[in-house]
């Protein structure tokens, strides 16, 4: 065995001593979202109102993996003094939490070129071992070295793909959302694409030593299984999608494990799956020990907008009637809270059904009624009029008037169609996958609501080029992009033509494998046209169950011809919901575009994404906005702002915070990339100055 560099044997000596005796100078951040509850919640009260300002830059880390289009979402885990992460090109790695000094690093890519595009949100520490995803791989590390534990699964990794019932090739499986660790069991959700084909969204649970599939949960219901009839009879075997994509919460004392699922696949036309479908866009409580459904609600049956649950669960304790109740909140697209009382599911505020459009499209199926909160009220506006397109300027007005004539704007619910419609609020707001964060001392649940609408149009697919039959919905039909699928643009200067044809194979982040769909010619043919811009192929439309009579034309933001949100502002506010009484406590706009700001128009908000932080002693700590690049500090009661720094990229993550001898530090990813703004990759570490 080669010898181990110094500083790994030095971290591993330290990591023997804090876990015989942990100094009261030490305070972790544990798990993703800070507590198993994942409320993002700190007693840490060393930064406080009265200080906050003079917070400081203690270490930077420059991770050195950006590229144009990468992103870098990671809640950092900080156990004895060292801190866990990812990279854009999905490097794990260690660092000494008070220096930011590298300790270990690992590439799964084995030094080959790849990984930049991936969003994922961190790592799972327990024990003696570190746990994380790469595309299909999902690896144990060991925590003082990082190196692959031979033990678990084969080789250090066991393959995401295997046990759902499906042949292993062609399915593009990942996990963009770290597992929990319940017991012995290490418990995930998964993504994949919501184009077809697309995999099942079991949720399943590992053993945690050796990699074991212990237990799986079908989202999509098997032959016998509850929920079996709110779907096609042979769904089970062809559908994908109802996924946690956002993770999963475990209340230990229970043993209840809490998920929120995701759309079905295909998400935008549903006659492949007329139905409720069952557990798609569905709260679910199981069983941890053997992931037996305890209860489930279902907050949109047969979803045809991807309004799936962007959040985990947050586990909350709030008053009634003068008693403490044991409660779920689960945040949403459409910027509604559900609150829901944690061992049964039945809701703490009323749920009206409201009477839904019917469809537009021959052999689409639609529910009559959709579940909404009566309370609190949503912190999103939940329709698009003339009225509210945007002022900013005459120009700017008559191109958003133009593009809402050419769309049809019935309402927030109207079906997609081959006219196109606005999506209001979008596919990604109100709240987002950064989750709310909750303080039980005043029950105030912190949500940031992005505020933009989404336009959304299907066409019939006809012969034409492979490439726009498989890729031009989420890339472009000019290879421009979208706010799906990024830029193919200059793709050669960045891969090899081998790295891009594997891609297209084996899938990557929610796009899907497509080798079930198209032979190595015609991912060929794909590759040169990248490389050309020469079309050379048509598509054999229709050739697959997976094919549908319509398919996504458009999906991307409502803007101005200057590329600002086509309706009026606050295009992201930042709120404090009281779930004691159902009320607003108070709403804000959240962040700025910085050339905006300079000609006056301060108050716009920008689209955000990761969440906060709340500290018992008085801070919200939040940074997420796309475009200006802060970190802010909130009074927690009021949302007057007490600090703000900025940020070599924006930091679309959730930050943490935790103590090493004796010093507080709050730590965010920063690493843009988000609907054009430039990405980055540096972690930012801050503290107060020493006395």
């Amino acid at each position: 065995m080669s010898q181990l560099p110094s500083r790994i044997v030095l971290y591993g000596l330290l990591f023997v001593v804090a876990a015989c005796s942990t100094p009261v100078t030490t305070a972790d951040w544990p798990v993703y979202g800070g507590n198993t509850e994942n409320t993002h919640y700190t007693t840490l009260d060393q930064i406080s109102p009265e200080n906050v300002a003079q917070l400081q830059v203690a270490w930077t880390f420059e991770t050195g993996d950006e590229s144009p289009g990468s992103e870098m979402q990671a809640n950092p885990i900080v156990i004895d003094g060292i801190m866990y992460a990812t990279t854009p090109k999905m490097h794990v790695f260690a660092l000494n939490a008070a220096t930011g000094e590298l300790i270990w690093r690992f590439d799964p890519n084995n030094g080959e070129p790849g990984g930049a595009r991936f969003r994922h949100r961190g790592v799972t520490v327990t024990g003696d071992r570190v746990i994380f995803n790469y595309r299909n791989r999902l690896y144990a590390l060991d925590r003082i070295t990082g190196i692959p534990i031979p033990s678990f699964g084969k080789d250090g990794w066991v393959d995401l793909r295997e046990g759902l019932g499906r042949p292993v090739e062609g399915l593009s499986v990942s996990a963009s959302t770290p597992g929990v660790v319940f017991e012995d069991l290490f418990i995930i959700g998964s993504s994949m694409s919501e184009s077809l084909p697309s995999a099942p969204g079991d949720i399943r649970a590992y053993d945690v030593k050796t990699g074991v599939l212990r237990w799986s949960f079908h989202t999509i219901p098997h032959p016998g299984e509850f929920g079996y009839e709110t779907w096609p009879p042979e769904a089970w075997q062809i559908a994908g999608g109802a996924n946690a994509w956002s993770g999963v919460t475990i209340d230990t004392e229970n043993a209840i494990l809490f998920a929120a699922t995701g759309s079905a696949s295909y998400d935008f036309y549903g006659a492949n799956r007329a139905g409720d479908n069952l557990f798609a866009n569905s709260i679910l409580a199981l069983n941890a020990r053997t992931g037996e459904r305890i209860w489930h609600f279902q907050g949109i049956r047969h979803d045809l907008w991807d309004r799936d649950f962007p959040s985990p669960p947050s586990l909350i304790t709030v008053k009634r009637d003068g008693r403490s109740v044991d409660a779920i909140a689960q945040v949403t697209k459409t910027g509604h809270v559900f609150v829901l009382e944690r061992l049964t599911g039945e809701p703490l505020f009323p749920i009206e059904e409201v009477a839904m459009p019917g469809p537009t499209l021959p052999g689409e199926w639609t529910s009559p009624t959709q579940p909404f909160p009566v309370l609190p009220p949503s912190v999103a506006r939940q329709s698009l009029t003339i009225d509210e397109l945007t002022q900013r300027t005459p120009e700017a007005h008559a191109s958003a008037l133009a593009t809402f004539h050419a769309y049809s704007t019935e309402g927030a619910w109207s079906t997609p169609d081959t006219t196109g419609i606005i999506l209001y609020p979008g596919t990604d707001g109100g709240g987002e996958w950064g989750g709310p964060a909750f303080d039980p001392e005043t029950g105030l649940l912190y949500v940031n609501s992005n505020e933009q609408g989404w336009l959304l149009k299907l066409v019939v697919p006809s012969d034409e080029s492979l490439y726009r039959a498989r890729c031009a919905s989420c890339h472009g039909a000019e290879r421009q992009g979208s706010g799906v699928g990024p830029t193919l643009k200059g793709l050669f200067a960045r891969k090899s033509r081998e790295d891009i044809a594997k891609i297209i194979q084996e899938g990557t982040g929610t796009m899907p494998a497509f080798s079930s769909l198209m032979n190595r010619r015609e991912i060929e043919e794909i590759v040169s046209f990248l490389e050309t811009g020469v079309d050379a192929s048509a598509a054999k439309v229709g050739s697959t169950p997976f094919d549908l009579p319509y398919k996504t034309s458009v999906i991307d933001i409502f803007q101005d011809h200057e590329g600002y949100p086509g309706n009026m502002t606050p295009w992201g506010t930042l709120n404090a919901i009281d779930l004691n009484e159902g009320t607003i406590r108070w709403s804000i706009p959240f962040g700025v575009y910085p050339e905006l700001a300079e000609k006056g128009m301060t108050d716009t908000g920008t689209d955000n994404y990761g969440g906060g932080i709340v500290t018992e002693n008085g801070l919200f700590i939040i940074a997420a906005t796309t475009y200006d690049k802060k970190i802010r500090a909130f009074d927690k009661l009021t949302g007057e702002v007490l600090w703000e720094a900025d940020l070599p990229a924006s930091g679309n993550a959730t930050p943490s915070t935790y103590m090493v001898n004796g010093k507080q530090y709050i730590v965010i990813a920063a690493g843009g990339g988000k609907n054009g703004a430039a990405s980055g990759g540096t972690y930012v570490a801050f503290a107060l100055p020493d006395k």
